[in-house]
């Protein structure tokens, strides 16, 4: 790992969502950017990571289509070949 890049945090479901959720906070200003410790606001931002938000929970709620089942699946194995080759 990169020299001062930390470690990651365990990846769940649960950890994404508040991801989302805190970047919704910097960009509204909410909070300091934990980056530069400054505040900010960016309500394009914001809106974008809320309007991910809402989009996971109506798939959530909904389920995905066929062809959004078939693009997340290969998109995800296109990206886990390319990393496997490059690590």
């Amino acid at each position: 790992m990169p020299e001062g890049c930390g470690i990651p945090p365990e990846v769940s479901f649960s950890t994404f969502i508040l991801s989302l959720a805190s970047s919704a906070f910097v960009h509204l200003g909410e909070v300091p950017d934990p980056e530069t410790g400054k505040i900010c606001r960016n309500e394009e931002l914001a809106r974008n990571s809320i309007d991910v938000l809402t989009m996971l929970d109506e798939k959530i709620r909904n389920g995905l289509t066929p062809e959004e089942s078939r693009l997340f699946r290969d998109v995800l194995y296109e990206l886990r070949m390319k990393f496997v080759v490059r690590s």
